[in-house]
């Protein structure tokens, strides 16, 4: 099958820039999940009986002895 030089030369464009295109989706992709598990990150692994978070527990905590 021949092509016109001009037509080819159009593809090859094309694909080149559809391959930038998918190579920089991945790029933010990666950026953005490594940003997310950072965020998760600092705020650690939950503590049994001590929330991360602002709110409040739903399991029952032991009572402490007054000093």
């Amino acid at each position: 099958m021949l092509m016109h030089p001009d037509m080819m030369l159009t593809l090859a464009h094309e694909r080149h820039q559809e391959l930038i295109a998918e190579a920089q989706r991945e790029r933010l992709l990666a950026g953005a999940r490594r940003a997310r598990q950072a965020r998760r990150g600092r705020k650690g692994e939950a503590v049994r009986g001590q929330p991360t978070g602002t709110l409040a527990t739903c399991e029952p905590s032991a009572a402490v002895p007054v000093r």
